[in-house]
């Protein structure tokens, strides 16, 4: 008796899945979309602003009231937020696609510049920028990092949380782009 051909193909995960398998699976599953802020104080005399784009982003316990994000391990925002214990998370609204986009980009401008044309403000908390328009802002501080595979889990516990006035619906990432619901 012969396996289906799906079966026969080589693995490069002992586990049995392929990079390509696991990502498809994924990207059918919807996400809401966050940018993770943090000031990194040691960029520049004044320090400046960093962010990223993230869609592992959830919530872990109400109390005490726990988020977590999932960052690159070796990227910018990893690095950062092993030093710097202060950060932030605005959930974004469907009209902040292209800021979504900006933040995603490997290669791209700095993070100053970028900044630059984001209206924000600076968190009474942590001093990370928390975007105007945005559905939620939370201010965090680090409580545990996790290594996962590549990544490291970023578990923050809420040190303040707002609710913008926002008419919008949320930013959503579905197979592999941005979408509005609905």
């Amino acid at each position: 008796m012969s396996l289906p051909a799906q079966q026969t193909q080589p693995f490069p995960h002992p586990e049995g899945v392929s990079e390509e398998e696991f990502r498809g699976a994924m990207a059918r599953l919807a996400a809401g979309v966050v940018l993770v802020t943090a000031h990194d104080e040691e960029d520049g005399p004044r320090g400046a602003a960093a962010g990223m784009t993230a869609t592992a982003f959830l919530s872990v316990s109400l109390d005490p009231p726990l988020v977590l994000v999932s960052v690159r391990e070796g990227s910018r925002m990893d690095e950062l937020l092993e030093r710097q214990p202060l950060w932030a998370a605005s959930v974004l609204a469907e009209d902040h696609r292209a800021t979504a986009g900006r933040f995603a980009m490997k290669g791209r401008l700095s993070d100053r510049l970028l900044f630059q044309d984001v209206p924000h403000v600076l968190g009474e908390v942590t001093g990370a920028p928390l975007l105007k328009g945005a559905l939620a802002t939370v201010e965090c501080r680090t409580e545990q990092r996790v290594a996962a595979g590549d990544h490291t889990l970023v578990i923050g516990r809420v040190l303040r949380a707002a609710l913008p006035a926002s008419a919008g619906g949320p930013l959503l990432y579905f197979r592999g782009g941005y979408r509005r619901l609905g």
